[in-house]
C-alpha cells in the first residue's frame, strides 16, 4: 500500500463526504478509493469511517488520523515545491491566523503589496478572536497577542502592545483630565466588554506592582470600533489597544491620558509549528511582516500638535 496515496483518498473522502464524490475528485474509480481506505483500517487496524446509507461519519480514530494526515500531506506538498523551485522562490498557499480587529486593520491592508512580491503564493487569512488549533486547522502562520502556554510551537516576537487610555479634547474641557486612576471614578467610562457589570482596568507606574481599579462604565460595547466612535463623540474615557487609536490621537480627536500610569507592555508573537519554522512560505510572510511593522511602526502612538500659546 502506498501510504501517502491512500491517506491523500482518506482526506479527500473526508473532505467531500462520499466514497463517489472522492472518486470523482481525484479522478479515480469507486473501487480504487474503496479499497484504499479498507487497506487503510487494516493497516491501523480500527475503523476510520461509520458508513450508514446517507452519510460517511468519522470515528474517532478517524478523526485523528484525518487531522495528522492534512497536516503530513501539506508538510510533503511544501517539500516537493522547495526542493523543485529552490528555496528561494515560495509557492502554494499559506495559512495566516489573527485576531479579527487586528487582522483587518494591520494585517490585510499589506497582503497588496506581499502578493505582488511573492506571485506564486496564495494567502488564506483567518480572523478569529480565538486560539486556533495550528495541527487541526492546518495553519502556518499564527498571530498571537499576550501570554503564551507552553507548548510545541515555536514564537518570534513581533511587537509590544500598549493599552491606553484617550478622550475627546470636548470631553476633557467639560469634565477635566484625571490626574490619577482613582480620578476615573468621577468620570464617564467607556468599557469593551460582552457582559455589562463592573470592569477593572489595570495600571503600572514605573517598577511598582501593577493594580487594578475597578470601574463602573457609562456605556458597554462588545466592538473596540464603536467604543473609540462613542470616545470621539465625547462620550467618556476608553482604553483601547495603542494602534486602535493612533490615527485619532494624531489627528487630534482623541487625547490620551494617564500616559504616566499605562500598564507595562504586552508581547505580539507570530507564532509557527518547529517543522515550518524552514518552510520558504511561512519564512517569506513573516520576514514580510516584520520588516513593514518594523518601518511602519503601527503600534506608535504619535500626540496632535498643540497650538502654541
Amino acid at each position: 500500500m502506498d501510504q501517502l496515496a491512500a491517506m491523500t483518498t482518506f482526506v479527500r473522502v473526508v473532505d467531500t463526504g462520499s466514497l463517489s464524490a472522492a472518486a470523482r475528485s481525484l479522478p479515480s474509480s469507486l473501487t480504487s478509493v474503496s479499497r484504499q481506505i479498507s487497506a487503510l483500517e487494516q493497516h491501523f487496524g480500527t475503523p476510520l469511517l461509520l458508513r450508514t446509507t446517507r452519510q460517511l461519519a468519522l470515528t474517532d480514530d478517524g478523526r485523528v488520523l484525518y487531522e495528522r494526515a492534512k497536516s503530513i500531506l501539506g508538510e510533503v506538498g511544501e517539500l516537493e515545491a522547495m526542493l523543485s523551485r529552490g528555496r528561494h522562490a515560495p509557492t502554494g498557499r499559506i495559512r495566516v491566523s489573527a485576531p479579527t480587529l487586528m487582522g483587518r486593520l494591520l494585517i490585510a491592508p499589506l497582503l497588496a503589496e506581499f502578493l505582488r512580491r511573492y506571485p506564486q503564493l496564495t494567502v488564506d487569512l483567518l480572523l478569529v478572536d480565538r486560539a486556533v488549533d495550528m495541527i487541526e486547522e492546518d495553519i502556518h502562520v499564527s498571530l498571537r497577542v499576550g501570554h503564551l502556554p507552553d507548548s510545541q510551537l515555536v514564537a518570534r516576537k513581533l511587537a509590544d502592545l500598549r493599552m491606553v487610555h484617550c478622550a475627546s479634547p470636548a470631553y476633557l474641557q467639560r469634565r477635566g483630565i484625571p490626574k490619577l486612576p482613582s480620578e476615573l471614578s468621577q468620570h464617564d467610562c467607556l468599557v469593551f466588554s460582552d457582559s455589562p457589570g463592573i470592569a477593572e482596568w489595570r495600571f503600572g507606574e514605573n517598577a511598582k506592582p501593577e493594580r487594578k481599579i475597578r470601574i463602573s462604565g457609562r456605556l458597554w460595547v462588545n466592538s473596540l470600533d464603536a467604543l473609540v466612535s462613542a470616545a470621539k463623540e465625547g462620550a467618556g474615557i476608553v482604553r483601547v489597544p495603542s494602534w486602535q487609536v493612533a490615527a485619532d490621537v494624531a489627528a487630534g480627536s482623541l487625547q490620551r491620558i494617564l500616559v504616566d500610569h499605562e500598564p507595562p507592555p504586552t508581547a505580539i508573537n507570530l507564532l509557527f509549528q518547529p517543522s515550518r519554522l524552514t518552510s520558504p512560505k511561512a519564512r517569506a510572510f513573516v520576514d514580510y511582516l516584520v520588516e513593514r511593522w518594523r518601518s511602519s511602526d503601527p503600534f506608535a502612538v504619535r500626540e496632535a500638535a498643540r497650538p502654541k500659546q
